[in-house]
């Protein structure tokens, strides 16, 4: 690996623990560690995806990002639930959640099995 690979990697692997660490979090009662992180995560995936444009790197900034966006517009859509119905709205917000930390164990695996993401 070349060292911009080695430093997209290494950007790559802190982006997954602070979406784990933000997934975990939603899954879990109790344990809400914030958007603070993911935000952290959403930025430097944006800034960075440049950099892995045309590597095998450029596949996991997509699906993080993807994965976000998903996410944030299934919470977006089922959040009426929360008002009406609360518990379908934490029904459908523990699967949500259980989604988004699919996807980031899936992509995490990936990267350190060093290989592109094919399903993005």
């Amino acid at each position: 690996m070349n060292p911009q690979e080695q430093g997209l990697y290494n950007v790559s692997l802190v982006s997954y623990v602070l979406h784990a660490i933000v997934a975990i979090g939603a899954v879990l009662p109790g344990f809400q560690p914030g958007v603070v992180l993911l935000l952290i995560a959403i930025v430097i995936d944006l800034v960075k995806r440049g950099d892995a444009q045309g590597s095998w790197l450029e596949s996991h900034f997509r699906w993080r990002l993807r994965s976000v966006l998903f996410a944030g517009l299934a919470y977006l859509l089922t959040s009426w639930m929360w008002f009406l119905l609360i518990v379908p709205g934490w029904i459908a917000w523990f699967c949500i959640s259980l989604w988004f930390l699919y996807r980031i164990v899936v992509g995490w695996s990936a990267l350190q099995g060093r290989r592109p993401i094919s399903n993005t």
